[in-house]
């Protein structure tokens, strides 16, 4: 049999050192899953929809930092990639999307199942063609690679099926030395260095807000803290690189932050900002100096208003402006920056825990629980809303763990197919999802994706019954809520069902060993929590707003009738209030 192009596309990506593909066949797709299945080097995982895929691979290439791959048929198999691939491309992680095509010969007739990929998927990739003629392999190829790994983004080739055929006799992919070549370093010019250390010796107390550019830069990012003696507050994408072993951390800010995070920054002469894109502009000081180091150039002052702007890699630039720090700052500002994180930490503590016989199960108990008896090296895939939350104060970082969500698409259902691409590429690893009930049932078919692949997914499902970030925020606004309720099955039961050990827990006092059960069960489990509906989590600071609109909506549940709502919430958030009445 003469070599396709589907061959040399299927060497092409194995020599790009991709070992799997995710995503669902499909008869324009069958030359290259054809020459898969003959080559035996990249292994195909079914999925049982598109956007799990995606999210699938966008999993693997942010935790190995290596190129990942999902695919699709043609039409409306690839077009359900998209909400995946939107995620990888707003993480920044190396993605290629392979979007299957119909008959070349019947493109522009409005033939059955034809779009038009490279116009459907634009926004969300940093290179998108379409290979129509076996002379443009393997070189598009190698460019949508390139442009992925260098870019780190998403790349989308689409083919035809039939051109996928075609004979591509005397080509071949090139090495990999060539198809892959190393990132480079970046580092301001001394005369940016310069001004930035003469503006960091200048300022008093400087607090840094520190991010997932920070992903390599932990050493670095100590000396620094150490040299200025500043806090530093965390963005919810550098919690699993900032957090651990940091003497200087203060906690998270943002709308699902710590009070400590929050006021560190408020009250800094000078914030020097790290390796972040953090969007809320409402939480950044409004009359300290600002700097902000980015590998990125449209980062820098999008947010806030800057007085001045790097471009380079965090730890690079780092290393170039220490020896120009003057030392001899007193500390103070640290100090009191710590004792405030210290108490801002115990009162969170103190409303992770339960009463044994109550029937009340909080879900930051579950949080704190499954980071205790979670591995050392455990990846932790969150779903969006008030598992995000959780995650984000309780889930602990020590430098091997691992933590992703949705945290800048805000996806709903990221959390299962994440852990589906975490665990594909790890399979030796623990991976645990904190999965809310209205996120899990989005994608539920993922879970027969894990008992057919044998994937040790552990899934722990917050069943609170409803959508609980949009309640939380309709009655921030002094909104009755409305189309939030969820009317859940029995999740262990359902697993049970098709196959997944399945474990329910009503009770704070069966936490724990329910906990142990599922983490240690050899294959996928899942456990459904069942949570208190009325959990309130309350933002770092709570605006006037809020107050008056928490106040209106508590108003029109007694005159609509529902003030046994208000009476539940007050029983559940009995620790909460406390500290606010």
């Amino acid at each position: 049999m003469s070599k396709t192009v589907a061959d040399l596309f299927a060497e092409t990506l194995h020599l790009a050192g991709v070992e799997r593909i995710y995503g669902v066949v499909g008869d324009s797709l069958n030359g290259l899953t054809d020459s898969l299945r003959r080559q035996g080097k990249i292994e195909w995982i079914h999925v049982r929809n598109e956007e799990a895929a995606a999210f699938a691979a966008g999993a693997e290439a942010q935790l190995t930092g290596r190129l990942a791959v999902c695919a699709g048929s043609c039409g409306p198999g690839n077009m359900h990639l998209i909400n995946g691939l939107y995620d990888c491309h707003r993480t920044r992680v190396p993605v290629l999307a392979i979007a299957a095509q119909v008959p070349s010969a019947e493109i522009g007739s409005n033939y059955f199942q034809e779009t038009r990929p490279e116009a459907l998927f634009r926004e969300c990739s940093v290179y998108c063609e379409t290979i129509s003629d076996a002379d443009q392999m393997p070189r598009t190829l190698e460019t949508a690679i390139r442009a992925a790994v260098g870019h780190r983004g998403v790349s989308v080739v689409s083919m035809p099926g039939d051109v996928a055929l075609r004979p591509a006799e005397g080509k071949r992919a090139r090495s990999d030395q060539a198809l892959l070549p190393a990132a480079a370093t970046v580092i301001p010019e001394a005369t940016q260095i310069a001004a930035l250390a003469t503006m960091l010796n200048a300022a008093g107390r400087v607090t840094i807000l520190a991010g997932r550019g920070c992903r390599t830069a932990h050493p670095q990012l100590l000396r620094i803290a150490e040299a200025l003696q500043a806090p530093i507050v965390h963005a919810l994408g550098g919690k699993e690189f900032v957090e651990y072993d940091n003497p200087f951390d203060v906690g998270m800010t943002g709308l699902i932050g710590f009070s400590s995070g929050y006021d560190a920054m408020m009250a800094c002469d000078m914030l020097l900002m790290l390796g972040t894109d953090f969007p809320y502009r409402q939480f950044y000081p409004e009359d300290a100096v600002v700097a902000q180091i980015d590998i990125r150039p449209e980062n820098l002052g999008r947010r806030t208003a800057i007085d001045l702007g790097l471009i380079g890699d965090v730890g690079a630039t780092i290393d170039a402006v220490l020896p120009h720090i003057a030392g001899g700052r007193d500390g103070a500002f640290l100090r009191d920056a710590r004792a405030n994180y210290a108490k801002a930490r115990e009162a969170l503590d103190e409303l992770a825990d339960g009463k044994p016989g109550s029937g009340v199960i909080h879900p930051q108990h579950i949080a704190r629980v499954l980071s205790d008896l979670a591995d050392d090296d455990a990846i932790f895939s969150c779903d969006v809303g008030t598992p995000t939350i959780w995650a984000a104060r309780y889930v602990a970082m020590n430098g091997r763990r691992r933590l992703i969500g949705s945290f800048n698409h805000g996806s709903m259902a990221n959390a299962l197919p994440q852990a589906i691409g975490a665990q594909s590429a790890y399979p030796g690893r623990q991976v645990v999802t904190l999965s809310g009930d209205g996120g899990l049932a989005m994608l539920m078919g993922e879970l027969l994706t894990l008992r057919q692949q044998a994937l040790p997914v552990k899934i722990v499902v917050f069943n609170n019954g409803t959508l609980g970030f949009v309640e939380l925020e309709m009655k921030a606004a002094g909104l009755i809520e409305t189309g939030v309720a969820l009317d859940n099955p029995d999740f262990a039961a359902m697993a049970r069902a098709i196959g997944i050990h399945g474990v329910r827990v009503t009770d704070p006092g069966d936490l724990e060993g329910a906990v142990r059960e599922v983490l240690a069960h050899p294959g996928p489990a899942l456990l459904d929590a069942v949570t208190a509906r009325t959990e309130l989590a309350v933002p770092p600071t709570i605006t006037l707003e809020q107050m008056k609109g928490f106040t209106l909506y508590m108003a029109k549940a007694v005159i609509s009738g529902r003030g046994d709502e208000i009476v539940e919430l007050a029983k559940t958030n009995v620790g909460l209030l406390k500290r606010f009445f």
